[in-house]
């Protein structure tokens, strides 16, 4: 989970896409503010303080505030190698130290803490957590509890008991997207009637801005001017992304490609397909890795965002694309078919297939691009921003705490 002093690069903990609810409540929402509790039971590895996680984990504080602004009555809960309480924009952080030997629920002062609270909802970061889950449910058996998906890895086999049962103590569990929950669903770990809810899994800060002055200071150019941002590894799939570019190349003669990376295995790959080609050599540009805040002035400075990602939690890069006005043109995986509204906003390409991301890339070339700029930073607004993910926590939990009430959840 995250916490953070400035932007958030990446969340932790926390969709808050469109709400997909496997069935809908039959009475009236509450009004009000539900209270609830936000659990990271995640032990961070280099023991840093309280202070510190507040200021290096963002999305600890990003998805916190999103909900407390959206009228959340919030408090967040986080494991930590030192015990002590703080408030930051109006929400209290209590960091408390967990047993050697036993999870956070079993720490000096979490039982208190949480009868004081009574919070009406428990939302857990993180579904690699079954024994902290199930002893959760047991300590406050009243209190639905919501799984948050980070996309952190699924369960060994001869762990897939102990996540079903970590499942069946909880009421609702929520995905980026809601196809992320089908393979949990084909190795039977969910029981019924547990609450899907879509919801992203963070946000971005950052903003449009003039072009002109973004290209001044990038050094960025081409028409269109296509940026891709992402490590150069198998699983983002550079090399299609720059197959798929080449067979656009024909009917774009004015574009240029950006890729912005940092880690970077297959960059002697590229770098030969690219010295092998006379016209890749011309129009594609290796920039490497910059500071963070350099990657808003190059979505500024380009005119399509092009990703080949074959799996992705949510996908950071494309959030930050969306809320810099930049049109996506990326493949087609359920987090960034959640976000593109299945392709209406910007467009999607099969995994793998250059052909087809070479016809996304001219189709979106050809669209007028003040139009589409207008498009993208539209629905951001309305279904990414972190108000749009406050707006969706809070619908989550309303819709728990309401079937509580109405005696509509397991206890």
């Amino acid at each position: 989970m995250g916490a953070g002093c400035g932007q958030a690069r990446g969340a932790a903990h926390g969709p808050a896409g469109q709400q997909h609810l496997t069935g809908p409540a039959s009475a009236a929402a509450p009004t009000g503010a539900p209270r609830v509790a936000q659990i990271s039971f995640f032990r961070d590895p280099q023991a840093r303080t309280p202070e510190q996680l507040l200021c290096e984990w963002p999305s600890m504080v990003d998805l916190a505030d999103a909900a407390h602004e959206a009228g959340v009555a919030l408090t967040v809960i986080q494991a930590s190698a030192r015990a002590q309480t703080l408030q930051h924009h109006g929400v209290s952080y209590h960091f408390l130290v967990p047993p050697r030997e036993g999870g956070l629920a079993h720490a000096p002062g979490f039982a208190r803490l949480m009868r004081s609270l009574e919070p009406q909802v428990l939302h857990v970061h993180g579904l690699g957590f079954p024994v902290e889950v199930m002893a959760l449910a047991a300590l406050m058996p009243r209190s639905p509890i919501l799984l948050q998906d980070h996309a952190g890895p699924g369960p060994r086999p001869w762990r897939r008991r102990l996540w079903r049962r970590g499942f069946a103590a909880a009421a609702g569990v929520a995905f980026s997207a809601r196809a992320q929950a089908e393979p949990f669903r084909r190795l039977r770990l969910f029981a019924e009637p547990l609450r899907v809810y879509e919801i992203p899994e963070s946000s971005s800060r950052f903003t449009p801005g003039a072009q002109d002055a973004a290209r001044a200071l990038t050094g960025m150019h081409g028409n269109p001017c296509i940026l891709s941002v992402g490590h150069l590894v198998p699983d983002k799939d550079p090399l299609t992304v720059l197959a798929g570019f080449r067979a656009a190349a024909a009917q774009l003669p004015d574009a240029h490609l950006w890729f912005y990376f940092g880690k970077a295995p297959l960059l002697g790959k590229l770098r030969a397909r690219i010295a092998g080609d006379a016209l890749l050599r011309e129009r594609v540009h290796l920039v490497g890795s910059v500071p963070h805040r350099h990657i808003e002035q190059a979505m500024r400075a380009a005119d399509l965002f092009v990703s080949g990602s074959h799996h992705e939690g949510s996908g950071y890069a494309l959030l930050e694309a969306f809320a810099c006005a930049l049109p996506p043109v990326v493949s087609d995986i359920p987090s960034f078919r959640s976000f593109t509204a299945d392709g209406t906003v910007g467009a999607l390409w099969a995994c793998g297939d250059a052909a087809a991301m070479a016809r996304a890339l001219v189709r979106l070339a050809r669209e007028p691009p003040e139009a589409l700029r207008r498009a993208t930073r539209t629905h951001f607004d309305r279904e990414l921003s972190f108000a749009a993910v406050g707006r969706k926590l809070r619908a989550s939990y309303l819709d728990l705490a309401l079937l509580q009430s109405a005696g509509a959840l397991h206890s």
